[in-house]
Order: C-alpha cells, then sequence, then structure tokens
C-alpha cells in the first residue's frame, strides 16, 4: 500500500499513516519525476521541523489539500521509478530530503552534478534542501548517512561558526539536550579543537546512556546546571532542547560569564513557552541552512562538501557505539515518530525506517 504519514500541525501526537495514490505514467505532468522512498531516518530533528514548521516552513515541502495537517520532511535515500524527462534515468538512487511516505513526484532538474527540486512551491525554500545527491546502488555506509549526515551537517556548522568566532573568548561551551545526535556530533567536534571545556546537560536517564561515549568533558543533570556559574568560567550554550525556562535559569546563572548563547532546537516539546526573557545576552537563532551557504561561498560547494565529507566518516570510524535500529514500512514510520517525540528512543541507538 502506498501511503503518506500525516500529522496533526498542533498536535504532533495525533499521526497516521494516510492511502495515497500513485501517480501513473498517464498522470505524470511534463517534467515530473516519481521517487519511491526506500528508507528515512528519524530523529529529534524531525520533531524540531514540526515545532517551527509554520515559522521556518518546513510545513511547505511536502504540502497537503487539508491545511491543518502536514508532512513532516525527513532525509534518507529513494529512486526514480517514473519519469518525463529524458536526462534523468530510471533506477537512479538520490540522497536528500524526503516526505515520510512511500512516494513523491517531484520538478527534478539535473545541475552540478546533482538534482534539484524546482517546483514553484520549493524554489523560495533553502537550496540545501532542494539538492538531491546521486547515490550509488546500496552500500554498508547507507544507513549512518541517513541518519547522520543531516545531524552532524549541523554539529560541523556550528563548529566551524564557533571556530571563526574564537569561541567567543569562551573557555567552556555548554550543549543542552546533550543525548541528541546533533549534540553528541558536535561536541566531539569540539573536543578534537582543545582548549575549551565541553559540558553536556541532560536528564539522569539520557546521562547514564551517553556516559561512556566519551563526547563530552563532563555531565550534569538539568536540575543543576546553575551550578556553572560557580567557577567563573567564561561560557557560550548552544540550546538544542529549547527550553525557554531551562534558558533562563542558566543566563541567569552565568551572568556576565555568559558571552553568547546559541539556540538551534526543540527537542524539549514539553517545555512551557511562557518564561521570561532571558537576563543577559540576547539568544540567537542558528539557522542552518544560511550557515552552509556562507560556507559554501568561501569553500565552494566542492569544498564544504569534501570538509563535511571528512569529518562524517571521522565521527563515524571514532563513535562505534552507534547502534542503527531497522523498522519497516507505515508500523515502522509510527513507531519511530512516537519514540523521538516522547523522548524514549535511545540516545546511543539510531532508527531507519526502510519503507
Amino acid at each position: 500500500m502506498a501511503w503518506t504519514f500525516e500529522v496533526n500541525r498542533e498536535d504532533s501526537a495525533d499521526a497516521a499513516a494516510v492511502p495515497i495514490v500513485i501517480s501513473t505514467d498517464a498522470t505524470l505532468r511534463d517534467g515530473d519525476t516519481l521517487l519511491a522512498v526506500e528508507r528515512l531516518s528519524i530523529t529529534a530533528n524531525n520533531v524540531t521541523y514540526a515545532q517551527v514548521g509554520e515559522r521556518l516552513g518546513y510545513w511547505r515541502f511536502f504540502p497537503l489539500a487539508d491545511p491543518l495537517r502536514g508532512v513532516v520532511p525527513a532525509w534518507g535515500f529513494a529512486r526514480v521509478v517514473r519519469t518525463t524527462r529524458d536526462d534523468i534515468p530510471v533506477g537512479q538512487r538520490i540522497y536528500g530530503f524526503l516526505p515520510m511516505a512511500t512516494h513523491l513526484v517531484a520538478r527534478l532538474v539535473p545541475a552540478g552534478g546533482a538534482l534539484v527540486d524546482r517546483a514553484p512551491h520549493r524554489v523560495p525554500m533553502a537550496a540545501v534542501y532542494n539538492r538531491y545527491a546521486l547515490a550509488t546502488e546500496e552500500a554498508d555506509h547507507d544507513d549512518h548517512r541517513a541518519l547522520l549526515q543531516p545531524l552532524l551537517v549541523t554539529s560541523f556548522l556550528i563548529d566551524s561558526h564557533l571556530g571563526d568566532m574564537a569561541m567567543f573568548g569562551a573557555t567552556r561551551v555548554v550543549l543542552s539536550s546533550a543525548s541528541s545526535k546533533t549534540a553528541l556530533g558536535l561536541a566531539w567536534m569540539l573536543k578534537r579543537r582543545q582548549g575549551v571545556e565541553v559540558v553536556g546537560l541532560s536528564s539522569p536517564a539520557n546521562i547514564a546512556a551517553i556516559v561512556d561515549t566519551g563526547c563530552y568533558d563532563r555531565l550534569m543533570p538539568y536540575a543543576e546546571a546553575e551550578a556553572l556559574g560557580a567557577d567563573g568560567a567564561m561560557a557560550v550554550y548552544v540550546d538544542f532542547a529549547g527550553d525557554a525556562r531551562l534558558t533562563y535559569r542558566l543566563h541567569a546563572a552565568l551572568g556576565d560569564d555568559l558571552l553568547a548563547s546559541i539556540r538551534v532546537g526543540s527537542t524539549h516539546r514539553e517545555a512551557p513557552a511562557d518564561a521570561a526573557p532571558p537576563p543577559g545576552v540576547t539568544p540567537s537563532f542558528f539557522f542552518a541552512p544560511d550557515h552552509a551557504h556562507k560556507r559554501i561561498m568561501t569553500w565552494g560547494e566542492g569544498g564544504f562538501h569534501k570538509r563535511f565529507a571528512a569529518a562524517l566518516d571521522a565521527f563515524i570510524a571514532a563513535n562505534p557505539w552507534l547502534v542503527i535500529d531497522h523498522l519497516h514500512g507505515a508500523e515502522g514510520i509510527a513507531a519511530a515518530w512516537e519514540a523521538v517525540l516522547t523522548g524514549r528512543a535511545d540516545p546511543t541507538h539510531g532508527l531507519i525506517v526502510r519503507i
């Protein structure tokens, strides 16, 4: 059965796989290409897409007729099964931004050794989301790439940004939602730089799960966050949790010792949104596509992808603690979504759904 996994935009827990009709050769418009989705990674990153979907436009990538429901984007592999274009071969595998669904009709155009979706509703979106890399037949690293590439590219960009800013003069970087893979990736990259203490904030259960990864110099439960203000170390806060009250507590505890506050994600779906604005430095939002564009302009597209590929390969090789769990079909998507939405996913495991 062909399906699309639809989510209530106001209540992400209200989600279900809905049957769809697949486009045939007769129903494809000139310029259309039909993709069959092969596998997707489901992580806390997808929760962030849903949480900020209205504000940052993530609901617009794969629109539905019902304005109250949406399709959460995910990263993974797909294959061309039908096309009206002579320059796109049937059977071509691609990697990129895909719907939680069995199929996608796209307006793909070859460009720069990749395929780009030129559908009118996607043209205004950040270019990084519309680019599909050409992929070979299935390889041993496909699961790790599907899982880690969209997460660690954000880690890579934050690490590069902090390096450019000389850590804002800080000797400590504090990461919330420390068990998220984007935070783990950033922590590992920062430790390679040396000269900065990397501190992770998380729940006691998740601290126990990730303590042996070696990615952090120190791990602390959220309840003890204020203790970071006791020794006067200059700090940068990188917020993956999106918990306004935690941000307020940390800002208040660190005071003038907090030199920068960078908000990245929103993994704490249940966190209250009614906290007062935090004291001290004003938090800035880190939008990865903007920083990717900056790097591409500096290094060139080839240089950017080469540097990131090296960082990704190095992380995979150095972190064998990461286990890939496979789920299957509509039931697998539903189970994976529920796990990341409720925070029950094991932080040392990665969820790959084979569609």
